[in-house]
């Protein structure tokens, strides 16, 4: 275990060391007047580029003033290989920490970020290129044995070139060992989070760097397995401008969301909330009060609305999306991004936030209202990148310990090339699976059009709820139409056969209660509708609210089980019947 020692934090505007006069920012190549760099954090206020920081100073950036208890480790340094490249490695290291004043590439300290506890390693590019050996490799194990002790999340702060090569085949190791310790912290229900910087390569990138439950980039840091410049070589092509960027990799789903430094501590300061158990809120017959007015139970109290036009309100364009409410809801929503795979689908959304204090992660489809933003999320019909997207959010929550909540408001999931060579049906089949599987209250809303499985692959849920107003079916009107009839002029009498209204669904048990919508539509009356919506999810959530993992997913998968059962015979029945015929 280590020592331990309290250091009186500087604020968090403040630097390490004073700055020289003049700085040359190493991005645009102007001279920055050195107080202004410093009041800027270290970052170009011309071109925005996010200069380095040292470990302490990045450490006392990110901790809340007064919170910093240094964490040290007495770990023996060593040259097992004797490596010698004209310099003997030991003479390399004394000459890196006589530089540097740090006994190695990486600090550790446990501390607060706007009040929730937190332990943190931090890497300091200046040692060795902030270089991956055996004693850094141990001592970021070490801090997150100190994180696991003190059940408390861990945060790692990277700026390295990779493995050590001076170490050999030990430094890389050191993958293997790092990623196996933030394996016990999932084991542990441990939050982990990653905050890349500026350059993170080679066997930090390929472990410990992007392993964690939420990956945070400065603007334009750089993350990569080989550098630039060794792919090039190898593959004999220029590659683009922001290749390996941060934003480059927020676009392709590697990374949750980009940051700028002095955002740091607010953004922390939200995931590290939801990874605490439920602040003390509002007592509970406060929250879900009027709740039982709000959610109808009983088919006969619903209008008997022509379907067509049930479905036709379900797709205006002003019906509030996901976001909407989650920005209505939701104390510091933090939206993340990306399915670690291939892409970041844009028509489905996610992110941790309170709900009357409880922490919650929502996810759900997004469509938009305007044209531009309507095409950019492909009219919240989903490709395989958005349920897996949704997969791995649903898995940060079983793993938190925190409840799921999903909207449900597509026209179904996308059918196109793209999308079936990404393995659409698969990606929606894992859903299917893995939300029956999933050891933490699940609550579904259907919020506009459920359109088939599309909308199902949300929807595996201890409790399902709809609006009035929307739909949910196994086709849409028009496709029925088009097909039992060779005319979409018969959408009418599809949306009647189909019973998709929410008064059908609700005689049938597929929905166990409708929200009854404000006067006008929740369109009309966003806030209302948000406040009802936030009503009937807390009610919800507060009935499931002590059942176990394994009661959950049993009453999950008993609820789909007796689906279409009653029309179910024995085999019994069966050869009965044959027999009479």
């Amino acid at each position: 275990m280590p020592t331990t020692s309290h250091e009186t934090s500087t604020p968090p505007a403040a630097l390490e060391e004073p700055p020289p006069e003049w700085v040359l920012c190493d991005g645009c190549r102007a001279m920055i007047y050195g107080k202004r760099w410093r009041r800027n954090l270290g970052c170009c206020p011309e071109c925005g580029h996010h200069g380095a920081l040292t470990a302490r100073a990045r450490m006392r950036l990110l901790l809340d003033p007064g919170s910093l208890e240094p964490l040290h480790f007495s770990i023996a340094p060593a040259d097992p290989p004797g490596f010698t490249d004209g310099r003997p490695y030991a003479h390399r290291l004394a000459e890196a920490r006589a530089k540097t004043g740090l006994p190695e590439a990486v600090l550790g300290a446990a501390g607060e970020i706007e009040g929730s506890p937190v332990v943190i390693a931090c890497m300091d590019f200046r040692f060795l290129g902030g270089s991956l050996g055996s004693v850094a490799g141990e001592i970021i194990t070490r801090i997150g044995e100190v994180a696991l002790a003190r059940r408390a999340p861990l945060l790692l702060v990277t700026a390295s070139g990779g493995a050590r090569m001076q170490e050999g085949a030990l430094s890389l190791m050191q993958m293997a060992k790092t990623s196996a310790m933030l394996a016990r912290l999932d084991e542990a229900g441990l939050m982990t989070i990653s905050l890349v910087t500026d350059p993170t390569f080679g066997g930090v990138a390929a472990s410990f760097a992007t392993l964690c439950d939420v990956t945070i980039a400065e603007p334009r840091a750089r993350l990569g397995f080989a550098g630039r410049r060794v792919i090039e070589q190898t593959i004999r092509e220029t590659l683009p401008p922001d290749f390996q960027t941060a934003e480059f990799l927020l676009e392709r789903g590697f990374v949750d969301f980009i940051a700028p430094r002095g955002r740091h501590r607010a953004e922390l300061g939200k995931l590290l909330r939801c990874a605490r158990p439920r602040h003390p809120g509002p007592p509970r017959s406060r929250v879900t009060a009027g709740a039982g007015e709000i959610v109808v139970r009983d088919p006969a109290r619903l209008r008997d609305d022509d379907p067509h036009d049930v479905v036709r309100r379900a797709r205006r364009v002003g019906r509030p999306t996901t976001l909407d409410y989650a920005a209505l809801l939701l104390e510091g929503f933090r939206e993340l991004a990306g399915d670690r795979v291939s892409g970041d689908c844009q028509a489905i959304v996610g992110g941790l936030g309170r709900l009357h204090g409880r922490p919650v992660m929502l996810i759900g489809h997004q469509k938009g209202h305007e044209p531009a933003e309507l095409a950019r999320r492909n009219f919240g019909m989903p490709l395989p990148s958005g349920y897996r997207k949704a997969a791995r959010l649903m898995r940060l929550a079983a793993k938190l310990g925190i409840p799921v909540v999903t909207l449900v408001d597509t026209p179904g999931a996308f059918p196109g090339r793209q999308a079936e060579e990404q393995g659409q049906a698969t990606a929606i089949a894992e859903n299917l699976k893995l939300m029956a599987r999933l050891p933490v209250p699940v609550v579904s809303v259907v919020t506009g059009e459920g359109g088939s499985g599309g909308a199902l692959a949300l929807a595996v849920a201890n409790h399902v709820l709809m609006w009035q107003d929307a739909f949910y079916s196994v086709i849409s009107p028009e496709g029925c139409a088009a097909i039992l009839w060779q005319d979409p002029a018969q959408a009418g009498r599809a949306a009647s056969a189909l019973k998709l209204r929410s008064r059908d669904l609700l005689e049938l048990g597929v929905v166990d209660g409708v929200l009854l919508e404000p006067p006008g539509g929740v369109d009309a009356a966003p806030v209302e509708a948000a406040r009802r919506l936030g009503f009937a999810i807390s009610s919800s959530l507060d009935d499931l609210e002590g059942l176990c993992g394994d009661r959950l997913y049993t009453d999950r998968q008993a609820r789909f089980a007796r689906y279409g059962s009653e029309f179910v015979t024995t085999d019994g029945d069966f050869a009965s019947e044959r027999e009479a015929s």
